[in-house]
């Protein structure tokens, strides 16, 4: 129960995170209990995901940008725009402190959410179906090399797959695909080893019974005149 009271409610508005305060970025709060996806997702993997690694990008982002007058009291979002004139520990740290920031509110307990209209309108012409997103998208999260991201984004008012290495996203202006990222899969080891071991399809195949489709939804809104 202790745990629970400790990770109470987060932010949604990732893009406000910042920066006159000391220190200029912190860790946000989890939406949810560290155990709240479980079988799916587990309580260890969690609390490591997101206390350790996550809580590490926090820490050495601000470090990274206290002598950096291009990263000095700006924004995530701001950040990721300019992400190809950084030096590497600022773009790598931001990067990850957004894209975790990001992945934590997609996705909730398994409560039966299905996908919203707005995302199955554009699934429908994009992609034919469902089925054959998720198909193409665990083909996306397969293929990625090494550690990275899938995601699907919105460009154009049109509904795309993509991934990105390490802690890159598709908003940064160094990416092959850019866009806004309506949801996020983490395909690091860290953030599925402990219990799926090398089964990387078994992890995305999981993944689908947390996602917060809600969250999908909003974004998907909060993306049109983008």
């Amino acid at each position: 129960m202790a745990a629970a009271s400790a990770l109470a409610v987060v932010a949604p508005d990732i893009s406000i995170w910042a920066q006159n305060d000391t220190p200029a970025f912190s860790l946000p709060v989890l939406p949810y209990p560290t155990d709240a996806l479980e079988p799916f997702i587990d309580k260890m993997t969690m609390e490591i995901h997101y206390g350790k690694h996550h809580k590490a990008y926090v820490d050495n982002l601000n470090k990274a940008i206290v002598d950096n007058d291009k990263a000095k009291d700006r924004n995530l979002d701001f950040l990721m725009s300019i992400a190809g004139q950084l030096p590497p520990a600022v773009r790598n740290n931001a990067g990850g402190h957004y894209n975790h920031s990001l992945f934590w509110t997609l996705l909730a307990p398994a409560k039966g959410q299905q996908p919203g209209s707005k995302f199955m309108e554009m699934v429908n012409a994009s992609f034919g179906s469902l089925d054959k997103f998720k198909e193409e998208f665990a083909k996306a999260g397969m293929q990625r090399f090494g550690s990275g991201w899938v995601w699907a984004i919105i460009k154009n008012n049109k509904l795309l797959i993509s991934s990105t290495p390490n802690q890159d996203n598709p908003l940064m202006d160094v990416a092959e695909s850019k866009g806004y990222p309506i949801l996020a899969l983490d395909v690091w080891e860290h953030a599925y080893y402990l219990k799926y071991q090398n089964l990387r399809a078994d992890y995305i195949k999981a993944f689908w019974n947390v996602v917060n489709w809600n969250e999908v939804e909003k974004r998907i809104i909060s993306s049109e005149g983008k």
